[in-house]
């Protein structure tokens, strides 16, 4: 399924976008990037075309240092300027909204919601908990005034989400849920098992989650 690109304009710069439309409904998650990656990180676009597949509208980006092909990222607040622009942006055009992001993308799309930008939910694959190897340097503070549903898709063997520590995260998050992928990495890899399975699975996982949480019933509204 072919996406749709376009350039996201604010005070603070352009980026590029490309949006994956469902054929019906109005629901859509904006997906920012990791660290290391771009709007067109493989796994990112993969992902984003199996939710349109299944009726969930999803949006890729660059941040601005991704856009300037510069490799290290911004500082927090420009992440958190650009993010909230192309939430803005794709806003507009959805009826119900929810943000998230690969790694550090999902992390800034977290801080902005906990800033105040409206969502009906957050969904992380890899959820950047603490850095490799410093499980004292927990990112986890503002999470507790987040009042929406969260989805956690998170490996078992993350570098950067200590199993511990992110269930004792979880425990203190009453609106969170955790997809577990056993055995993967934070790249939500895992040895001996194909990758199209595990995008299966992250995918359904993901469309499931989203549509319960869209429902009146099912969590809060954008």
């Amino acid at each position: 399924m072919p996406s749709e690109r376009s350039r996201i304009t604010w005070d603070g710069g352009t980026v590029s976008a490309a949006w994956h439309h469902p054929a019906h409904g109005g629901v859509y998650l904006v997906l920012g990037h990791g660290a290391g990656g771009t709007l067109d990180t493989p796994d990112l676009v993969t992902y984003a075309d199996g939710l349109a597949q299944v009726g969930i509208g999803a949006v890729r980006f660059n941040f601005l240092y991704t856009e300037d092909r510069r490799k290290v990222p911004d500082r927090q607040a420009v992440l958190e300027d650009c993010y909230r622009a192309v939430a803005d942006q794709v806003r507009r055009r959805a009826q119900t909204l929810f943000l998230g992001g690969r790694s550090m993308g999902g992390r800034i799309a977290s801080h902005i919601v906990a800033s105040g930008t409206p969502a009906a939910g957050l969904v992380f694959l890899s959820y950047p908990l603490h850095p490799p190897g410093q499980p004292d340097r927990l990112r986890d503070k503002h999470l507790y005034t987040i009042k929406i549903p969260m989805l956690f898709m998170q490996g078992t063997r993350d570098a950067f989400a200590q199993p511990d520590l992110l269930q004792r995260t979880l425990a203190r998050l009453p609106t969170a849920t955790l997809h577990a992928v056993d055995g993967a990495d934070h790249a939500l890899r895992v040895r001996g098992r194909a990758p199209a399975d595990i995008m299966r699975e992250l995918v359904g996982a993901s469309a499931d989650w989203i549509v319960h949480t869209s429902r009146p019933s099912g969590g809060a509204a954008d």
